[in-house]
């Protein structure tokens, strides 16, 4: 039987806000109080740290006080991964999707996201895949240029934090860091591989539907709003 999935479509949303909302929502889910859920969102400027070793603070490139006059914060997410961007342009999803019982995989968790965004792009006429050891999506024939990060949590089976998708993001600033900790590859975007000026709210749309047919899910829309 197929599963819901409660879809909120919330606009910008402060980094510390959506971190504090995805908590609650993993407890609610694990508790099963709620559906799955997932959250498509848009930050202000933000770099975000992983758990791993520095969590990519060697990764940054800037100094203290040309982020803050750039009015960039910088934030331990808890996630796993390197150091990543985020800001206007860039579609983010959150799911809080309980993985038990026929997924309990964490792998072909973050393949599935990949296979999504992919799906995704693609409807652009946009070719991208994946590459063998690193992690997101990579456009090119070269694979070379990422498209998507990707950035997982998982406890209890239930996941948080996902996917940003650079939809008509200024590229210049991962010019401020090692974008996940990957110093010979590049970043681009969806507007910069088409050509065209593509809208967040067509982005989103195309999202739900590939992400409810790769996880197998009925999307269930609901007001905007935290």
């Amino acid at each position: 039987m197929t599963r819901r999935i409660e879809v909120r479509r919330l606009g910008v949303v402060p980094y510390t806000d959506a971190l504090a909302l995805q908590r609650s929502l993993v407890e609610q889910r694990q508790a099963d109080r709620i559906d799955d859920v997932l959250l498509l969102l848009e930050h202000p400027h933000v770099l975000t740290l992983g758990v791993r070793g520095d969590g990519g603070r060697s990764h940054v490139l800037a100094g203290p006080d040309v982020l803050a006059a750039r009015g960039i914060e910088v934030v331990e997410a808890g996630r796993g991964g390197d150091i990543t961007y985020h800001g206007p342009g860039q579609l983010v999803g959150y799911p809080i999707v309980n993985l038990k019982p026929d997924r309990c995989d964490v792998h072909r968790y973050v393949r599935d996201l990949e296979e999504m965004l992919i799906r995704t792009v693609g409807d652009y006429g946009i070719d991208a895949g994946w590459v063998d050891g690193l992690t997101g999506v990579w456009a090119g024939s070269d694979r070379s240029q990422k498209i998507a990060a990707i950035g997982v949590r998982i406890a209890r089976w239930v996941t948080s934090h996902g996917f940003a998708l650079n939809v008509s993001t200024n590229l210049d600033y991962f010019s401020l860091i090692v974008p996940c900790g990957i110093a010979d590859r590049g970043v681009t975007s969806l507007e910069q591989l088409s050509g065209g000026a593509i809208t967040r709210a067509d982005v989103e749309q195309r999202v739900v539907e590939h992400f409810a047919r790769v996880f197998d899910r009925e999307p269930v829309l609901t007001a905007a709003g935290v």
